[in-house]
């Protein structure tokens, strides 16, 4: 670590070879007079906040010499320095790190000491309701891109003694924050050991892409077909999950907040169901199993029972294609899969006002010409369709990107190996999901292993219980 120097000529050169000082636009080193004493306010433009800097710098320009005497840092921090958040820092790279993460440093010529100030305000977007966890009832609020605004909206809610939010810095040049936040007395206390050590160990190069990397990073099961963690964007569901005992982990600059450990089911839930009665949030839930279900199994069962007839009872015998297309099945259902996805990715890159046009393009050119020119029969588009809208009910993303894989894999199992291929494939998937335990717990809890009354839980949306 290197000590700050007592020179302000020493300091400025420090900062010009390490720094980029005098290279940098947005970089402000600006010398200053301080009861005769020189000094120098370092910071970045635009994290800097006007109103609080301002009052700053007018009460140090008014300081007189006598005033300062005998300790000038002391005499400073706890008199003349209008700043909530201020501390010492010793070491030059201790106060880069804090400056380029938004506060101010103030060096005092002759002293081994920087005052740091919390003066950053970070350009930030209001707290508007996720497009992707919307509900007809609730709060229209989300995360934002900074880290403190989204920690604040959790602590509105969620006013409770016991919780505990700890930072730690990751990646050697992005040096993001990443809070973790749970409640003592509800978390697992293992659990939140062994994420404490991951993170304080954790030694990576950069975090550009920040929570999904960090999810990599954490669990380590980077080729895993099945999601080890829950996103959401509320801050109600963030609470709510606190309060059951989870654990989170926010990442600054990343809207998304982490959500550990997070069973199969826990991707299933959404918080619509429990702005309604009990009745009506259980109808609800089901209506997703069953287009879950949908998405999954729809087209490898009306696949097999096309290609395999005789396996059809005789009241089922209308199920089938009436026609054959020009290609076969196996790749008319790849097309409309990939097509899907291209119109998918498409909507995400088009302009909010081409979005419509792009829908007709879609809805008329693969749909409609699509099968009046014999490419695909009507059956694939009214199949692939409702698996589609299945995957579009999925309240998590990574899960219905991992429904969608699995799907692929059970159209090929079913193409190459007919009925044997599908049930050898599905008990395969199942032994993956029920091997697969991101930080110790089940993936295909409670169902594996098994739990009647929590599963119970799962199926129906209970009343909530007076304590």
């Amino acid at each position: 670590m290197t000590e700050i120097p007592k020179s302000m000529d020493a300091v400025e050169h420090y900062l010009r070879a390490e720094a980029g000082l005098g290279r940098n636009f947005d970089m402000i080193f600006r010398p200053l007079q301080i009861g005769r004493r020189n000094a120098a306010l370092f910071f970045y433009n635009g994290f800097a906040k006007d109103l609080v800097l301002t009052p700053i710098l007018q009460r140090l320009s008014q300081v007189e010499h006598e005033q300062l005497l005998p300790h000038v840092l002391d005499k400073l921090f706890h008199t003349y320095v209008p700043s909530i958040q201020i501390e010492y820092v010793t070491e030059f790279e201790l106060v880069l790190e804090k400056v380029m993460a938004g506060a101010s440093a103030l060096f005092i010529e002759q002293e081994r000491k920087a005052l740091v100030m919390d003066t950053r305000q970070y350009p930030m977007r209001t707290p508007e309701e996720p497009s992707n966890e919307k509900v007809v009832r609730g709060s229209r609020d989300g995360f934002v891109e900074t880290l403190l605004t989204n920690v604040a909206l959790v602590r509105r809610r969620l006013r409770d003694r016991k919780m505990i939010c700890s930072v730690y810095k990751i990646g050697e040049r992005t040096n993001i924050d990443v809070a973790l936040s749970y409640i003592e007395g509800l978390a697992d206390v293992n659990l939140v050991a062994t994420l404490e050590q991951s993170l304080r160990n954790l030694r990576t190069y950069d975090l550009p892409l920040t929570d999904k990397q960090l999810e990599e990073q954490l669990t380590g099961a980077r080729w895993s077909l099945f999601p080890s963690v829950r996103y959401s964007e509320r801050p109600d569901v963030i609470c709510s999950h606190l309060l059951e005992g989870h654990v989170v982990i926010f990442v600054d600059t990343s809207p998304s907040v982490m959500i550990l450990p997070a069973t199969y089911f826990h991707h299933l839930q959404h918080a619509e169901e429990y702005r309604n009665t009990p009745l009506v949030g259980t109808y609800l839930r089901w209506v997703r199993y069953i287009g879950v279900f949908a998405s999954l199994f729809l087209l490898p069962v009306w696949f097999l029972f096309a290609m395999h007839p005789e396996l059809l009872p005789e009241q089922l015998s209308f199920i089938g294609p009436r026609e054959k297309g020009s290609l076969p099945l196996l790749v008319q259902f790849l097309i409309a899969e990939i097509g899907i996805d291209m119109m998918r990715m498409a909507a995400i890159h088009t302009p909010t006002p081409l979005a419509t046009a792009m829908g007709l393009i879609a809805a008329i050119l693969i749909g409609e010409i699509a099968v009046k020119v014999g490419l695909f029969v009507p059956e694939v588009i009214l199949y692939v369709a409702i698996a589609a809208i299945g995957t579009f009910a999925t309240p998590s993303y990574e899960l219905s990107l991992a429904n969608r894989m699995i799907r692929l894999l059970l159209l090929f199992a079913v193409a190459l190996f007919g009925l044997p291929g599908l049930i050898v494939t599905l008990l395969v998937l199942f032994v993956l999901a029920a091997r697969h335990a991101p930080f110790g717990t089940p993936f295909l809890s409670p169902l594996v292993p098994f739990n009647a009354k929590k599963l119970m839980r799962i199926l129906v949306r209970l009343p909530f219980k007076r304590r």
